[in-house]
C-alpha cells in the first residue's frame, strides 16, 4: 500500500495520557526521520475522521482506553483507514483484565490466579471475606483495575491496612477492580513483532514493583537481556506467541509475564499499544537485536 501520509494520534482523555504524549513525541519525531510526510494530532479534540481516507496512515500512539479498547480501531475499520497494530477484537480481548485472562485460562495459557470486583466499595469486610477463598492461601496480593495501564492504581497488598491505603490513594475507587495472586520472583516482557518474538526483557527495580516510577521517572530502573536456558527460551517463546495468537493480536504487542523461582512463566496482560517512550520496553528489546527506534517505527508501519 502506498501511504500519502502519516498520522500519529496522541494523548488522549485516559491516566495514561501523559504516557501518551511521550510516545506520539518520539514516533512522530522517527517518522519524519523515515522521510514520511507526518502529522501529530492530539487525540480526540483535534481528530475528524472524515478528513482521513484509505490513502492514510493512522500510528496509533494512544494507551489506555483511547488506543486499546478497541473503540478507535473500530471507527478506522469502519472508513476503510488504514492503522498500526491490533484489529478492534483483539483489543476488545485483552483491553479489559478480566476478559484477557478468561480467554488465557480457556487456552491452558498460565495466568496467575484472580477474582473481579465491581468496586473497591465491596470491599467492607476487608481480605477476611470469602470472596478471597479462590485465591488463598495467600501472603500478598495486587490489586489492580480491570481497564488501565502504566500501573496506574496498582497496589500491593499484604492486609487490611494495604487495602484501606489502596482505596484512598487511588484515582477511581468506583470502577471494576481485579485482585491477583502474586507471583514475586522474576518481572519480564516480550515484545512480538509482526509474528516473531523479540528478546525477553527482564525488569529489576529498587521499587517494590515495576510501578509507574519505575517505569517513567527512576534512572535505576535495569531492564537487561533474559537469561534462559535453551528448553525454557523455546518454553516462554510458545507462551507468548499461543497468547498472541489466541487473543487475535497483529503487527506488534507485548507480553507481560511473571517468573517464578523453577522459571515457570505465568501471562499477566497484552499490551496492543506498547510504551514507545525512552524508558520503554519494546524499543529496548528491538535494540538487543539491532534495530533502531527508526527501525523499529518502519517494522510497526510494514505490520499493517
Amino acid at each position: 500500500m502506498a501511504i500519502n501520509k502519516i498520522t500519529v494520534l496522541y494523548g488522549g482523555l485516559s491516566s495514561e495520557r501523559q504516557v501518551s504524549l511521550e510516545s506520539g513525541k518520539y514516533i512522530f519525531k522517527s517518522i519524519k526521520n523515515l522521510g514520511y510526510k507526518a502529522e501529530l494530532i492530539d487525540y480526540p479534540k483535534k481528530f475528524l475522521l472524515d478528513s482521513f481516507t484509505e490513502e492514510d496512515f493512522i500510528f496509533i500512539a494512544l494507551h489506555g482506553k483511547d488506543g486499546e479498547s478497541g473503540e478507535l480501531q473500530k471507527l478506522l475499520h469502519k472508513k476503510g483507514i488504514p492503522y498500526s497494530g491490533s484489529n478492534y477484537q483483539a483489543c476488545e480481548n485483552t483491553w479489559n483484565k478480566n476478559t484477557c485472562k478468561e480467554l488465557l485460562k480457556e487456552n491452558k495459557i498460565p495466568t496467575p490466579k484472580w477474582i473481579t470486583v465491581s468496586s473497591l466499595s465491596e470491599m467492607q469486610n476487608g481480605l477476611d471475606d470469602t470472596l478471597f477463598d479462590p485465591l488463598r492461601p495467600f501472603d500478598e496480593l495486587f490489586l489492580k483495575p480491570a481497564e488501565d495501564g502504566s500501573s496506574i492504581d496498582v497496589f500491593k497488598i499484604s492486609d487490611d491496612s494495604d487495602l484501606d491505603k489502596a482505596i484512598a490513594n487511588c484515582v477511581d475507587s468506583k470502577r471494576p477492580f481485579i485482585f491477583e495472586e502474586s507471583i514475586d520472583y522474576q518481572e519480564l516482557t516480550v515484545p512480538i513483532l509482526n509474528g516473531r518474538c523479540l528478546p525477553a526483557v527482564e525488569i529489576r527495580t529498587p521499587e517494590s514493583f515495576y510501578n509507574f516510577n519505575a517505569k517513567y521517572v527512576n534512572e535505576d530502573t535495569q531492564l537487561t537481556k533474559l537469561k534462559l536456558s535453551t528448553e525454557k527460551q523455546s518454553s516462554l517463546k510458545e507462551i507468548c506467541l499461543k497468547t498472541h495468537n489466541v487473543s487475535g493480536c497483529e503487527g506488534w504487542a507485548r507480553v507481560d509475564l511473571l517468573a517464578d523461582r523453577h522459571s515457570n512463566f505465568y501471562v499477566l496482560e497484552i499490551n496492543t499499544v506498547p510504551g514507545m517512550t525512552s524508558h520503554s520496553l519494546f524499543p529496548k528489546s528491538a535494540e538487543s537485536v539491532g534495530l533502531s527506534y527508526d527501525d523499529l517505527v518502519q517494522e510497526i508501519i510494514n505490520g499493517y
